[in-house]
């Protein structure tokens, strides 16, 4: 690995995360939840109380890395592309708590197919750059819609998740599913129905990062640290926004994005270090089926835009939502 240029990380999925998070030079924010939920996110279950298994597929491909200032990384040639594979499994139940309702849930991610070619080492892809990501424990409360005369007007819900770095990872490779360090992430999920057929949600999430003690030692070498021992993201905010609007009972059709912004500089060796906050800004299109009370089917496509720190990129959601009551 040259001392200039460390090889790009994938980082499988962080709670209800998005992947495809990759790392270069100052790139060391774990995934997250970048487009991942989308419309009506703010409501109860549509089922009701009950437990619910929540799949998304999240293929993310790019070709340009940016650096702090959001111009391109000076290398010949890169790419990355990685399949995430999320299963996400909730209850909630009927049991109040300050007015809404309790619930919990366990995330269980996965990379199933990753390749990166950073430009100067050439393409990386292997077995060991798969697999099982760190998993996710969360609980939540959930209120009930506030009810008007033609229907709901606002709903909402808030969750704690941590993060358990028990995923697979090798610090000396350029991919890796798990991040290496606990995450703990607090986030507000709100839905407003401004008539029976439009809404607009919003899922606000702040992002703390524990530290990585096993990192490659020349991993931050650009910078001047000879000799890595630790090092710990900063802290960030991120937010996904969505709005749609219901052309009959089964089809929703609307507009999502995404935003991100690091707002605390990484830390290697407990120093700083200076210029690394990420930032990336997302939108696009998409759709939602329902089949039934019980089974949604959602589509998302977002471009990526205004990146800092990170790379600039294609991401396309299909998540699956189905009601075991």
């Amino acid at each position: 690995m040259s001392k200039n240029f460390p090889a790009l990380r994938a980082l499988a999925l962080g709670v209800c995360a998005s992947l495809a998070s990759t790392a270069a030079s100052a790139y060391e924010l774990p995934s997250i939840n970048l487009g991942l939920t989308t419309f009506v996110d703010g409501a109860p279950p549509p089922a009701g109380p009950g437990f619910y298994l929540m799949s998304y597929l999240q293929p993310y491909s790019a070709d340009h890395f940016k650096d702090s200032k959001g111009k391109d990384l000076p290398f010949p040639k890169s790419d990355v592309r990685v399949v995430p594979l999320i299963n996400q499994f909730v209850y909630q139940s009927n049991y109040s708590v300050a007015g809404a309702q309790l619930g919990g849930m366990l995330l269980l991610p996965a990379v199933l197919s990753a390749s990166l070619d950073d430009g100067v080492h050439g393409a990386i892809l292997g077995k060991t750059g798969t697999g099982m990501g760190d998993p996710v424990l969360g609980a939540f409360l959930q209120w009930n819609p506030i009810m008007g005369e033609r229907g709901p007007l606002f709903s909402h819900r808030v969750e704690l998740d941590v993060t358990l770095p028990v995923g697979e990872y090798d610090r000396t490779l350029g991919l890796n599913p798990g991040a290496h360090h606990t995450s703990v992430e607090a986030y507000w999920s709100g839905t407003w129905w401004a008539s029976p057929r439009w809404t607009v949600s919003s899922r606000v999430f702040y992002l703390w990062n524990g530290k990585n003690s096993d990192p490659l030692a020349t991993r931050f070498a650009q910078y001047g640290i000879t000799e890595a021992h630790n090092f710990q993201p900063g802290q960030a905010m991120h937010a996904n926004f969505a709005a749609d609007y219901t052309l009959t009972p089964q089809w929703r059709v609307g507009l999502a994005g995404y935003w991100l912004q690091q707002l605390t500089e990484t830390k290697v060796n407990g120093e700083s270090l200076s210029g690394s906050k990420e930032r990336v800004v997302a939108f696009g299109p998409g759709v939602m089926y329902s089949f039934s009370a019980k089974d949604h089917l959602v589509f998302n496509h977002y471009t990526e835009t205004a990146a800092r720190n990170r790379p600039e990129g294609q991401r396309m959601t299909l998540r699956y939502i189905h009601a075991f009551n």
